[in-house]
């Protein structure tokens, strides 16, 4: 494999003999790009690159420099996101051991609790896209962890309603940049049939927080201080273990490819260069308006947005009114905790079969809509199955929490989608912000009077699973449209309209046809650092 300079060669992807027409053709993209900003700046990966000159390196090499990122990247991020679920769900455990009789609530108090979470993440999502860009990112994630951490331990000493919703807003505040935070991470370390792995391994960490957290739950509950309640003893030792682990996350993070302490010169140049197919970039430090305007003139922004909502509208209702489903079906409180473990053990075995068959057949879309029958059939059967069917009726939840397996790869496939560091940052607030909006939604619609089936609830989220395999399906078709278009684009410029998109590809199957591609003279993806987005880049392929 070897490196071309990314930025003079801007379409080095086209023959040689056919340079000037692409070269003009690229002139005019920046020219229809150009308006309204000054100054066009590179990815930062372009100056690795310089560094390291010319660059030849075999599979292997990509394969040991692959290992260490994983290493030092993906495990703490892992581990990061185990904490936001277990502390996110520490209000649900908490509500099994009496909260609400403890702290006096009444009414949807409760659910107005599990909402403003998310609530308030709707208005820090704006400050968390443009922080993003600014800042460096894994200070950022050490920060929160240590904020929210905080913020959870001292739901303890709330006494009541007032209390409890300050705390869980500050939980909310600083939980919020989590999960974009670490969709650019994705994007900034691996090639997108790799972020489709890593992106399912560290959002599985919400189904292995619940195997540990209802153990943990139930371990903790059983202390008796004779002071606390058990319910305080969750909030505490689930919130200084987070503030504990804070540091090390710190310690360990890298903020991008240049500050990587595990990867030498040589490395960092192979990281880079072995994510070129993407044809997303890596990350700029500026922000640029045009990207955020086109991310909002781009219809897949929208349509990924409402999928991201109807998603969370039935994850929030069940993750908060879970435990109370199935201590409903006549289980004890510590029951009802502990029958959410198979549930958190199915979601990591189905979600890492969905994602492998993913990869296998290269195409997303027909996967999630098919997903979506579990859930539907489980929740037809919680509505209508009789009360006294108490096996059946666990089995109908379990069959309705393969949900679970549902967000993780619709955020692989949307984060694959877009190109240019400040449009992926401003989609990715977006479909955040979508996220939030339904797991605000989600647990109003459970109501109090309706328990223990809590019918409403159950029929909306039936409607918005149905809803979603309409729209998983309606944007496979949309998203080969659009590379038809980048076909003749390519084709239109004097280019290739069929090069292959080597990022999907295992790393023996990309090597293999790169090497088909350089002996016909085609040096391909040659945009994927000038920080250009999918509009502009017509070496950029979408994922189905």
């Amino acid at each position: 494999m070897s490196n071309a300079d990314p930025i003079i060669e801007r379409v080095a992807s086209y023959k040689e003999d056919e340079k000037e027409s692409a070269i003009e053709h690229v002139e005019r993209v920046e020219a229809s790009t150009a308006k309204g900003r000054a100054k066009k700046y590179e990815d930062d990966a372009a100056e690795i690159l310089r560094q390291a000159g010319n660059l030849e390196y075999t599979v292997e090499d990509d394969k040991r420099v692959l290992r260490k990122i994983d290493r030092w990247v993906l495990i703490p991020m892992f581990f990061t996101y185990t904490l936001v679920h277990l502390d996110k769900n520490a209000l649900s455990y908490g509500a099994v051991f009496d909260l609400q009789k403890e702290t006096h609530l009444v009414g949807s108090q409760y659910s107005w609790l599990s909402s403003s979470l998310y609530l308030v993440q709707l208005i820090i999502q704006p400050l968390a896209a443009l922080a993003l860009v600014r800042l460096p990112l894994a200070k950022w994630v050490a920060a929160n962890v240590f904020g929210w951490g905080l913020s959870v331990a001292c739901m303890a000493a709330a006494k009541d309603f007032k209390t409890l919703m300050v705390c869980r807003v500050f939980v909310g505040v600083f939980e919020a940049p989590i999960s974009p935070t670490f969709m650019a991470v994705s994007q900034l370390w691996w090639r997108r049939r790799e972020q489709t792995y890593r992106n399912t391994f560290w959002l599985l960490s919400s189904g292995f927080a619940s195997l540990v957290g209802p153990l943990t739950a139930f371990g903790v509950g059983h202390i008796h201080t004779g002071t606390l309640r058990p319910y305080q003893s969750i909030f505490i030792f689930l919130g200084c273990l987070t503030v504990v682990i804070a540091p090390i996350i710190l310690w360990a993070m890298p903020d991008d490819i240049k500050s990587a302490r595990f990867l030498d010169v040589r490395e960092k140049a192979i990281a880079v260069e072995r994510l070129r197919a993407n044809n997303t970039g890596t990350k700029t430090s500026h922000w640029e308006w045009y990207q955020c305007r086109e991310a909002f003139l781009d219809p897949k922004t929208y349509l990924f947005g409402i999928m991201l909502l109807v998603t969370a509208i039935p994850s929030s209702g069940i993750s908060s009114f879970g435990g109370l489903i199935t201590k409903g079906f006549g289980f004890t409180s510590f029951q009802a905790i502990l029958f959410q473990i198979p549930m958190a053990a199915l979601m990591v075995i189905l979600t890492t079969a969905g994602t492998f068959t993913i990869n296998k057949i290269k195409l997303r879309f027909p996967v999630i809509a098919f997903i979506t029958i579990a859930p539907i059939s489980g929740a037809i059967a919680l509505i209508y199955v009789d009360r006294s069917k108490t096996g059946a009726l666990l089995g109908a939840y379990y069959l309705v929490t393969i949900y679970n397996c549902i967000q993780p790869l619709l955020y692989s496939w949307a984060n694959s989608n877009a190109a240019g560091t400040t449009k992926q940052r401003t989609i990715g607030g977006v479909l955040f912000v979508c996220q939030c909006a339904g797991n605000v939604i989600g647990p109003q619609v459970y109501f109090a009077r309706e328990a223990p089936v809590y019918h409403t609830g159950l029929y909306t989220d039936i409607s918005c699973w149905c809803l979603l395999c309409v729209l998983c399906l309606f944007m496979g078709f949309y998203l080969k449209m659009l590379n038809r278009r980048q076909a003749k684009r390519r084709e239109a410029a004097g280019g290739h309209a069929n090069i292959q998109d080597t990022s999907i590809m295992t790393l023996e199957e990309a090597a293999e046809y790169n090497k088909k591609l350089a002996a016909e003279g085609v040096l391909a993806n040659q945009n994927a650092f000038a920080d250009l987005t999918d509009f502009e880049n017509p070496d950029f392929q979408y994922v189905l």
